[in-house]
């Protein structure tokens, strides 16, 4: 099953990274203010990840993949690691899809 880790960063924003079941994270998030503005990108992650629509698959300048993910406004809420590979890519929003629905909270920052 997987999780989303809130940490808290040097300059005292939250972010949360949505790792899957063996650990591996799979999609992070930008920096918040408020730990309510974190719950609510978590919230949101879950809902737009079951979307398939809401997934930008990108290549980088170094020829690796990467995938944002968007909400409905069109801002991103979460953005993956590099791929060496389109299908890995692929795997990963999957992961996202199967991780986020279900995922608990795992708040290190308390």
């Amino acid at each position: 099953m997987g999780k989303f880790v809130i940490t808290k960063r040097v300059n005292g924003e939250l972010q949360f990274n949505l790792k899957a079941g063996n650990g591996q994270t799979i999609l992070a998030s930008e920096g918040y203010t408020t730990k309510a503005a974190c719950d609510n990108g978590i919230e949101s992650v879950r809902k737009n990840s079951q979307e398939d629509g809401r997934f930008e698959r990108k290549e980088s300048s170094n020829g690796k993949f990467y995938f944002n993910l968007k909400a409905t406004n069109g801002q991103i809420i979460g953005n993956s690691e590099m791929y060496e590979s389109i299908a890995s890519r692929e795997n990963g929003i999957e992961s996202v899809k199967k991780n986020a629905p279900d995922g608990v909270v795992d708040d290190q920052t308390s």
